[in-house]
């Protein structure tokens, strides 16, 4: 009998290696600044903008590239977003100028804003039937998850290897690749009419601004160099937010139809969107800070050290999450997921300055990287499923961003929590820092107690008529009605 992917395991590995690429393109850096710092001469500001300048583009251009991908067509943004991001890996990987390393990092995230909503609105249109939405949408979670873990781990293997080049260079055969397989293994788009209108252009260039500078504000408290002028620049991207709003309640085609946040799984998809960045990548962050400073790890073994969650992650997608959404549904995923990632961070949080690797690290860390496929999961598919078809990649868009502005809220925030534990505690550095870390650890896995809470008000939001399951394979994803799993 043939499973639900017969004749579409090209098609998922395609869209699954570029998410991969993405989310790798976050993490990856971080291991290579040493070598691109001496070989260029930036100072710390500059190297912090190598990461900055991606992470910046990659929230700010997503709403305006959803929209795109609904109107303009699902393959084309894609191959789009590909060729973008693509042509940007190899200027950073040739580049012999700090400035033009930074630009292309830039474009790099621009690209990676175009791909991200394609790609899960094409996830969404290509794997209708029930069983395999659920499969393809379970290796989905798995890519961005292990790309946040094993960026490090790769890096620091390029950069051992061949050079800080390849870490960017790396991508552009995966590209041409994706390129040349995209055109022949993704459905056509429908021929392109009244754009102009329906782009909704006003709506695109207020929105796009206010999220760069809100990502931008937000991104640059993370790494602990807020100042006035930032502050200035959030609070005008806060103004230009305003301005977005009244826009989008007065245009006949808006960019993002505010009637979807009626809907319970869109609201709670996007409030639990913050919550899984907030949580899960301040984590990351300060596991590899916690092998480095407290037991001097070195960043390609702190990667190293990870790679037990990416495998762990890689598991539970493939053999628990899709009988799990085919049983429960997403919103229980999502509430199990958050669940997890509360209990294994609690764990982590009480790690010891001379804690054992296996018996005081891996229990949380195994039960955090079980929790992490589960809320990626669950933290999108209710709203993917809550809109029309031809509104996923707006949607998926809202999601990703909110994502990524959690993600540098937790940051900023855990950040400040262990800085002002460490200054306060007594005793020896190493066991100072340890106390600092283990209260952003506290502090993650209570932002995922209040994720527990949110799914539980999905949960309980449900319909009567409806169960969180999906019992028959009648049920469409293309329907606003019919997909609510």
């Amino acid at each position: 009998m043939p499973g639900p992917l017969q004749g579409k395991r090209g098609v998922l590995f395609l869209l699954t290696s570029v998410e991969l690429v993405v989310f790798l393109d976050v993490s990856i850096v971080n291991v290579a600044l040493p070598a691109i710092g001496a070989a260029l001469g930036l100072t710390v500001v500059g190297l912090a903008w190598v990461g900055t300048a991606y992470q910046v583009t990659f929230g700010g251009f997503q709403l305006g590239a959803g929209r795109a991908t609904d109107v303009l067509g699902r393959r084309r943004l894609f191959r789009v977003g590909l060729a973008v991001f693509t042509l940007a890996s190899l200027l950073a990987g040739v580049a012999e100028w700090s400035w033009l390393l930074i630009a292309a990092r830039a474009l790099q995230g621009v690209g990676a804003a175009i791909l991200v909503p394609a790609e899960l609105s094409l996830l969404t249109a290509i794997f209708v039937e029930p069983a395999a939405n659920r499969r393809a949408f379970g290796w989905w979670s798995a890519m961005g998850a292990v790309g946040a873990a094993g960026g490090v781990v790769l890096g620091g293997l390029i950069v051992e290897l061949l050079s800080w080049h390849w870490i960017f260079l790396i991508n552009v055969p995966i590209g041409v690749i994706g390129l040349l397989l995209s055109g022949r293994m993704l459905p056509a788009d429908a021929p392109i009419s009244d754009f102009r209108t329906r782009l909704d252009l006003p709506g695109i260039i207020t929105g796009t601004s206010a999220l760069l500078l809100v990502v931008y504000a937000v991104t640059v408290a993370a790494e602990g160099d807020l100042d006035a002028l930032t502050v200035l620049l959030g609070m005008a991207g806060l103004a230009l937010g305003a301005t977005f709003v009244r826009i989008e309640m007065r245009s006949p085609d808006p960019l993002l139809p505010f009637r979807f946040f009626r809907d319970p799984d869109v609201t709670g998809s996007t409030l639990a969107s913050v919550i899984v960045g907030a949580a899960h990548v301040p984590a990351f962050v300060f596991l590899a800070l916690y092998f480095q400073e407290v037991h001097r790890y070195s960043a390609l073994e702190s990667g190293l050290a990870v790679l037990p969650i990416a495998a762990v992650n890689l598991l539970v997608s493939r053999t628990v999450v899709p009988p799990a959404l085919a049983k429960w549904g997403p919103r229980v995923v999502l509430t199990a997921g958050m669940a997890l990632l509360a209990a294994g961070l609690l764990l982590l949080g009480r790690l010891p300055v001379d804690g054992s690797f296996v018996t005081d690290y891996l229990p949380g860390a195994l039960i955090f990287a079980a929790g992490l496929p589960a809320v990626f999961v669950g933290s999108t598919m209710p709203a993917v499923k809550a809109v029309a078809e031809h509104e996923t990649g707006v949607i998926s868009a809202v999601v990703n961003t909110a994502q990524r502005i959690g993600a540098g809220l937790g940051v900023a925030l855990l950040a400040a929590v262990a800085a002002a534990r460490t200054e306060a505690a007594d005793g020896p550095y190493r066991a100072a820092l340890n106390e600092g870390y283990r209260l952003t650890f506290l502090g993650a896995s209570g932002l995922a107690a209040l994720g527990v809470l949110i799914g539980l008000w999905l949960v309980r939001r449900s319909r009567p008529a409806e169960s969180d399951a999906e019992p028959a394979s009648e049920h469409t994803t293309g329907s606003a009605d019919s997909a609510r799993t």
